[in-house]
């Protein structure tokens, strides 16, 4: 941490990653040359450490934001956790089941899920990840960073009854759920307090409505070719395609590497 001239942070799917989920050689080389110039690389994800691991080794990145902000590690080490409630879980819980969907639960050492359905399998093959172990005994003693609902529909539903949460819907069958005010942009700010970093120019690289928050909190917005437009429009500037070395391209044009 000695020495920090700036801070990257980076979203996976569609951004750092290429269209098998995957890290290519050429990320790996740029990663190494960022922290050459003294430049901290981190990932900036829904997803959470354990699900990460294999794409942070290939990387060479061991810091990140993870969860959409509820967590956070630098350096491998944690630096920031916040925690959901039992009662929160039971009540999240049973609005899930009513409606008749299925709810994971999050922490940085392991993922868990109340059972499996065709909409579950199809969230976690979205994102090329194992489809997480069903375990229904009793949340009073665990840790539950995020929820994740399982569901093709009922987003309204959910905003209605749990206004004290934020909803964001990654895919098709799935929505990731955090405390309110909890965003990849609330994990910058969170990343500066709890570290005491100094001031120094940020960068972000996204491409999905979850990026919002992060560009919002950095001072360079970098947005992806294949981004979504609402991303495009806040941007500072737009890369190439994640499957075309945009990743790359930006770092070389910011004089990141």
């Amino acid at each position: 941490m000695k020495n920090v001239q700036a801070v990257a942070f980076f979203d996976l799917d569609g951004t750092l990653l290429n269209d098998k989920s995957q890290i290519t050689p050429e990320i790996t080389k740029a990663i190494s040359a960022l922290k050459t110039n003294n430049i901290l690389p981190m990932i900036a994800t829904g997803r959470t450490v354990v699900e990460i691991e294999p794409i942070m080794r290939d990387s060479g990145i061991d810091s990140a934001i993870v969860m959409n902000g509820q967590f956070i590690q630098v350096e491998g080490k944690k630096v920031y956790s916040n925690e959901f409630t039992y009662e929160e879980c039971m009540k999240m819980y049973e609005h899930v089941k009513s409606l008749g969907h299925e709810i994971s639960y999050y922490n940085d050492q392991q993922i868990w899920c109340s059972g499996h359905s065709e909409i579950l399998a199809n969230a976690y093959a979205f994102i090329h990840s194992d489809v997480p172990v069903i375990d229904r005994s009793s949340l009073k003693n665990k840790t539950v960073n995020m929820m994740l609902v399982l569901s093709e529909d009922g987003d309204e539903h959910y905003l209605k009854h749990f206004p004290e949460m934020t909803f964001y819907r990654n895919g098709p069958y799935s929505i990731d759920t955090v405390r309110k005010g909890v965003s990849k942009g609330s994990g910058v700010n969170n990343l500066f307090k709890t570290l005491a970093l100094p001031k120094v120019p940020t960068f972000a690289f996204g491409d999905g409505i979850n990026d919002l928050a992060l560009f919002e909190a950095c001072d360079n917005k970098i947005a992806m070719g294949n981004a979504r437009t609402e991303l495009k429009e806040r941007s500072s500037y737009i890369t190439k395609k994640n499957t075309e070395g945009g990743i790359v391209h930006a770092l070389k044009h910011f004089d990141l590497i």
